[in-house]
């Protein structure tokens, strides 16, 4: 008995000696990998000037996060060479190891690919964010790529996995209708390029607002009352969609007006050019030189006034109220220092005696 319980104790003993070194290593990598991570964080934080397209900016994208997990990797081969282990459990570090280097590989190349996706989606909308639905499909593919690797080096067939998703994909499918041509409308939107985040659209169904996320299912839209609107991905790529900043974000706002038969046309032109100029100039900062000269266009004799359409141009959908504000608050004060009268609507009744 006594005998049975010293054994026990040593064997404990034996254990712990052979666990203790591979703890201590393994913590100690962990500590650095985080030290080295923090400091890397201090660094993006300290330094948001970087250029999103330069190399620097790819390599910190890229590496976020992952100093931690390389330095675990590196504790985990330095127990594996440094000391003499039972071999389960060598194979089991020579496991963990490969899983850390391959899903460290695979997380570089997903942040790569997302940094390229935002890239190129702020060159396209001068904005700084890519849509969810696009940047969870490329993490999938990357991660997919990633634990098929991992499972052939464990030995495991996917073979029989991906029989087995293919019969119970079909089921899935046939239930799941509806989010599945949700998903690949939402796909059809990304790379057709109809729909960006950032575009200010309009449905012919009437919402109208600005594209913040387009997601595996719905569309996310903010609008001008900071409300959100919630549109399933198949309503949006097949309903008439008009998308002020396609092909550019440089719109024309027609705002209709009428003077009195009696104003002189010349001088009505010259004075609403002037005031429209300086409308622009004040709400867009630009008096038409780069963005287009606003115009004067007589079209109808009225009831009452001759009416014509002035055109001022913005360089976004977010000029548009404040500019015919302005506009209008303007050319009210002008025309009546001008003495320019804009008649109202006179109708005679004639009474039968």
């Amino acid at each position: 008995m006594t005998d049975t319980f010293f054994g026990i104790i040593i064997d404990w003993q034996l254990i712990k000696d052979a666990l203790l070194l591979p703890a201590l290593i393994l913590g100690l990598s962990l500590v650095v990998g985080f030290a080295l991570n923090s400091f890397l964080k201090h660094y993006i934080n300290t330094h948001l000037d970087i250029p999103q397209d330069s190399a620097l900016a790819f390599f910190l994208a890229a590496v976020k996060g992952l100093p931690r997990l390389w330095c675990f990797g590196i504790g985990v081969y330095w127990t594996i060479r440094t000391l003499n282990m039972p071999e389960p459990v060598e194979q089991l570090l020579s496991y963990a190891l490969f899983a850390i280097i391959v899903f460290s590989i695979t997380r570089v190349a997903a942040r790569v690919a997302e940094h390229v996706m935002q890239i190129h989606t702020q060159a396209l909308t001068s904005t700084n964010s890519s849509s969810t639905l696009l940047s969870n499909f490329v993490n999938l593919t990357v991660y997919s790529f990633g634990l098929v690797i991992i499972l052939g080096y464990f030995g495991i067939s996917i073979a029989p996995i991906l029989t087995a998703l293919g019969v119970g994909g079909l089921a899935v499918a046939l239930g799941l209708q509806d989010s599945l041509a949700n998903l690949f409308a939402g796909l059809h939107l990304i790379l057709s390029k109809q729909v960006c985040i950032g575009d200010h659209i309009s449905l012919a169904s009437g919402e109208t607002g600005e594209v913040v996320d387009i997601r595996w299912r719905y569309t996310i839209l903010k609008t001008v009352t900071n409300n959100t609107i919630i549109i399933p991905n198949k309503n949006i790529s097949s309903v008439i969609l008009t998308n002020f900043d396609s092909p550019s974000p440089h719109l024309a706002i027609v705002i209709p007006v009428g003077v009195s038969y009696d104003s002189d046309l010349e001088q009505v032109e010259r004075v609403t050019l002037e005031v429209a100029r300086n409308a622009m100039q004040e709400v867009v900062g630009d008096s038409g030189e780069t963005i287009g000269e606003p115009k004067v266009f007589f079209h109808t004799f009225g009831d009452s006034s001759i009416n014509f359409d002035v055109i001022l141009h913005a360089k976004q959908l977010s000029n548009k109220n404040m500019l015919k504000h302005v506009f209008i608050k303007d050319l009210t004060k002008r025309y009546r220092e001008e003495n320019i009268t804009i008649p109202y609507p006179i109708r005679t009744i004639l009474q039968d005696k």
